[in-house]
């Protein structure tokens, strides 16, 4: 089946960006370039990678050029999700250099924090080459940013959790004990939610595990188990649920993960630990 490429809503993008606007420009606006550079001056800019990595948040970046002000234009060279090399250039602007140096960082600043997102999912997904495991990302996402985070997920070829508390139930320990106890709370979800609202529990031993496949729920989250209890949960499962790793899940460790047979493996780091890519942009005079 055909995978379509991920895209972001205008209104997600464009929020974003006003937001940065309102933290960097203040109420004055960029008065070093008012200060020194004439109303009239013109500029063209490339931004290139200096560092292997995939991008993400060209859209932002062209929508920091273009809301910041009228005179300016892109032209961009690759699409979110490329891999690039250093040297390569990834985005052209050119026009009104007042405007190109005021929406500079804040264009910047999506890409290499986007990108690098989008980089370090791509080295957790070709650890798990060979397996059928799919990479996803948490809540554990910068606030305010959360969509655009998740966004750079899947352009690193990751998978996405739930975006927020609202759109799916993920029954945790903390709800385990409250509840009174792992069957207990699946039938409390039960007989809140809605038939299109998803169900997981988490479980931290192999008798939780029964107690949620007993309870014939469709996801269950096998919460820091090492491989070799991830191997069993696999085994006794006998794919009557889904099942996803979760729990100290390093780059190192990743791969051995996948191999146990889990569907999903879930990390925070994926969004939360990731280094910006090393990105630049060189302006020179029109």
């Amino acid at each position: 089946m055909r995978a379509y490429l991920p895209a972001l809503p205008p209104h997600i993008i464009e929020r974003a960006v006003k937001a940065a606007f309102l933290e960097d420009l203040g109420e004055a606006g960029d008065i070093t370039s008012q200060a020194t550079i004439g109303p009239d001056a013109k500029a063209v800019a490339t931004i290139n990678a200096r560092g292997v990595g995939v991008i993400c948040g060209l859209e932002c970046a062209i929508a920091a050029f273009s809301l910041i002000g009228p005179g300016l234009d892109t032209t961009r060279f690759v699409a979110d999700g490329s891999v690039v090399a250093a040297g390569e250039a990834i985005l052209e602007v050119r026009g009104n250099a007042r405007n190109l140096l005021a929406a500079e960082r804040t264009a910047l600043n999506f890409l290499t924090h986007l990108s690098g997102i989008a980089t370090l999912t791509r080295d957790f997904v070709l650890e798990t080459k060979g397996t059928n495991a799919h990479i996803c990302c948490t809540r554990k996402t910068t606030p305010g940013l959360r969509a655009l985070e998740k966004y750079a997920v899947r352009c690193g070829g990751g998978h996405n959790h739930r975006f927020g508390l609202n759109d799916a139930i993920l029954i945790k320990d903390n709800h385990i004990a409250v509840a009174g106890g792992v069957s207990a709370a699946i039938a409390a979800a039960r007989a809140f939610a809605g038939h299109l609202v998803a169900i997981e529990v988490e479980v931290d031993t192999l008798d939780q595990l029964q107690d949620a496949l007993d309870a014939g729920v469709a996801a269950i989250l096998l919460d820091n188990m090492d491989q070799d209890t991830l191997a069993r949960a696999v085994a006794i499962t006998a794919g009557r649920s889904k099942l996803e790793a979760s729990g100290n899940v390093t780059l190192e460790r990743v791969a051995a993960i996948a191999r146990t047979g889990v569907d999903y493996i879930s990390t925070s780091r994926i969004t939360s630990a990731s280094v910006p890519l090393d990105l630049g942009l060189d302006i020179s005079i029109d």
